[in-house]
This record gives C-alpha cells, sequence and structure tokens, in this order.
C-alpha cells in the first residue's frame, strides 16, 4: 500500500509540473505576441515580423498564395520596415504539454488616415532551442468593426 501511495505522489507532481510548464509556456507565448505588436509599433510591421518569424514560417495572406520561407518573405518586403499602424492582442490560445508547440490567436486594427480596418489572427508558435518563441504559421481575415468598437 505505501509504494501504491508513493507511485500516485509521484505522478500527480509530474502532472502537476507539466500543468505550470503549459501556463509557464502560455505566458510566454502571450508575453512575445505582445512584444511582436509593440516591436511593430516601433520599427514597423515588416521588420517585426521577420525578427519574430521562424526560418520554416508559412504566411497565409489574403487572395494570394502562401508565402514560404523567411527567406522568400524577406526578399518580398526587401528594405520596406512596413507599417506602423497595426495592432493587435491575443484573446486565447494553448500550448501542447510536450512544450514545442503553441497557438494564439487574436484581434488585429489597422488604421489609415480615413478608414479603420479590423480583424482576427491565428499564429502557430514554435519553441526553439534558446527558448525563445518563433511563429511557424501565420494568417488572419478581415472582420466587421467588432461590438466593443462601436
Amino acid at each position: 500500500m505505501k509504494n501504491y501511495i508513493i507511485v500516485l505522489l509521484t505522478l500527480a507532481t509530474i502532472y502537476c509540473n507539466a500543468q505550470n510548464t503549459v501556463a509557464e509556456n502560455k505566458l510566454a507565448i502571450f508575453n512575445t505576441e505582445k512584444e511582436f505588436c509593440n516591436y511593430a509599433l516601433e520599427h514597423g510591421f515588416n521588420k517585426a515580423f521577420l525578427k519574430y518569424a521562424a526560418d520554416d514560417i508559412v504566411k497565409l495572406n489574403n487572395g494570394q498564395l502562401p508565402a514560404v520561407g523567411k527567406a522568400t518573405i524577406a526578399a518580398k518586403y526587401g528594405n520596406d520596415a512596413g507599417t506602423k499602424s497595426i495592432s493587435w492582442y491575443p484573446v486565447d490560445g494553448s500550448v501542447a504539454e510536450s512544450g514545442e508547440l503553441g497557438y494564439t490567436w487574436g484581434n488585429w486594427k489597422f488604421t489609415t488616415p480615413d478608414t479603420v480596418y479590423y480583424g482576427n489572427y491565428t499564429t502557430v508558435w514554435k519553441k526553439q532551442k534558446d527558448g525563445s518563441w518563433k511563429m511557424l504559421l501565420d494568417g488572419g481575415n478581415d472582420t466587421p468593426i467588432p461590438a466593443e468598437n462601436k
């Protein structure tokens, strides 16, 4: 009986530690997402995108074929830093128990001199060997004005 209790306590500890790691990784992805947005507001979206993209990123764009690979996207962007008028925030997400992959989804807003556009996005994140998170897959769509912005 004593061995049975020890095994149960060990398994419970392992499970709790795994859940803490999942929560910690989710927080890390959310923080990375927020850093990405802040960097884009300061330096431009294209520069920020390349900074936070994994080498094997896939970018899904409205009305276009997917852009595959950081080098392909960098060539497309050239020296254009990109807009500083787009912001976004994660609404929710999750991380695999393995701690290697996670995703976020949220809302974005793009402001031009005469129009404000809204949309949703989803990003798949991959944990790097150095512990940082990089985007593996990114895409989004336009939406009507959210209720909270009316």
